[in-house]
């Protein structure tokens, strides 16, 4: 399953330092707007340290762990919904990610220029905020027109589709994301879904610090009012600093730790913005084992075993017998698989077995 996260923000936030630290590339990040004009893609690992003990007990070919993928979109600016600053180009990139990562600002650097000429971390959120709204608009206005012409047929699934529609006007005109609306029945989320609305997209906040409030834990007045802005939004917040985690991203693997101890830091704050960001859609993982493959699949919370045995080919899904389950934890402890059959710790669960985060699986199918 493919998570795919959009990074925003206003140009000059730390969008592209970012994402280079994210993927260790070397995109442009120069001090002026519009510096990223075309996309960049960046497929980052979850991280997981589990994959370790699971590697250190089958000893296998490779270890495959889930991913993330990241989308540095350029930076928008206001009046994006009409074509300013290639908007129109740009908010076409962000409606097809998964979810939106939002960089925001939130410390004052008389060497690094601020598009609007200040720092307010509202304000920033709320100019990108407002294009995406004024852009599902359009959309939702568009759909509309064209919606209401096959309703005067009496076709009863149109008919439906327009009164979601509209309400999806009236919400987002009134400033409200579309994430919000209430839905009366299951049925209408299949139709909310098909418009491929940006204000339907979860949403994480990232708010950029200096390294001097990251290393002393300093909860600047801008992060305080960007946190209470998130939650009135919906949306999570994490706390980086962009020039950090770039400089972490130089140092070879075996350097990170004695650089992060020294910084006083537990982890990188770019580990936490990847699982924050896979989070942010209700995935989890499971595992699969073996001495070819260690690997870490990704699934919706809530996946059957049915669903997750599709995750790895359709066929396990269509010719599903069944799984043999045990958990991780079971597994590092008594380290092997046999000992688990042996101490009767591995079970046999059938379709509707609800898989749980950390699961290790194997499947029996037939076609």
């Amino acid at each position: 399953m493919s998570l795919q996260c959009g990074i925003v923000g206003l140009p000059n936030v730390g969008k592209s330092t970012l994402f280079n630290a994210l993927t260790k590339s070397n995109i442009p990040a120069e001090n002026f707007p519009f510096c990223t004009i075309d996309p960049h893609s960046g497929v980052v690992q979850l991280p997981d340290e589990r994959l370790n003990e699971l590697k250190n007990i089958y000893n296998p070919e490779k270890v495959t762990p889930a991913t993330v993928e990241f989308i540095d979109i350029a930076g928008l600016v206001k009046g994006a919904n009409k074509g300013e600053g290639l908007g129109n180009q740009f908010l076409g990139q962000i409606r097809q990610t998964s979810a939106i990562v939002h960089v925001i600002r939130c410390f004052n650097d008389p060497n690094v220029i601020h598009v609007n000429g200040d720092i307010d971390p509202e304000r920033d959120a709320e100019i990108i905020e407002t294009e995406l709204l004024l852009s599902d608009l359009e959309t939702l206005e568009k759909k509309f027109k064209k919606t209401k012409r096959h309703a005067k047929s009496g076709d009863k699934k149109s008919l439906r589709d327009l009164e979601i529609i509209e309400k999806l006007i009236k919400q987002c005109g009134d400033g409200i994301w579309a994430n919000a609306l209430e839905l009366e029945k299951s049925e209408d989320l299949s139709t909310v879904k098909s418009l491929h609305l940006l204000t339907n997209k979860p949403i994480l906040y990232v708010a950029n610090l200096s390294e001097n409030e990251i290393v002393n834990n300093i909860e600047n007045k801008y992060v305080k009012r960007l946190e209470e802005y998130a939650k009135s939004k919906g949306g999570a917040l994490i706390r980086v600093c962009a020039s950090i985690e770039q400089e972490i991203s130089s140092l070879p693997h075996e350097e990170e730790k004695a650089f992060l101890k020294e910084y006083n830091l537990s982890e990188s704050g770019l580990n936490k913005m990847v699982r924050a960001s896979f989070d942010l859609l209700g995935l989890q993982t499971f595992f699969t084992g073996g001495p070819t493959e260690v690997r870490s699949w990704t699934i919706p919370i809530g996946a059957t075993a049915k669903q997750s045995a599709g995750v790895i080919h359709s066929d396990f899904e269509r010719g599903f017998i069944k799984a043999e389950v045990f958990g991780y934890s079971d597994l590092v402890k008594h380290g092997s698989e046999k000992a688990l059959y042996d101490l009767g710790l591995a079970r046999t669960e059938g379709k509707e077995y609800i898989v749980k985060d950390g699961d290790c699986i194997f499947f029996k199918f037939n076609v």
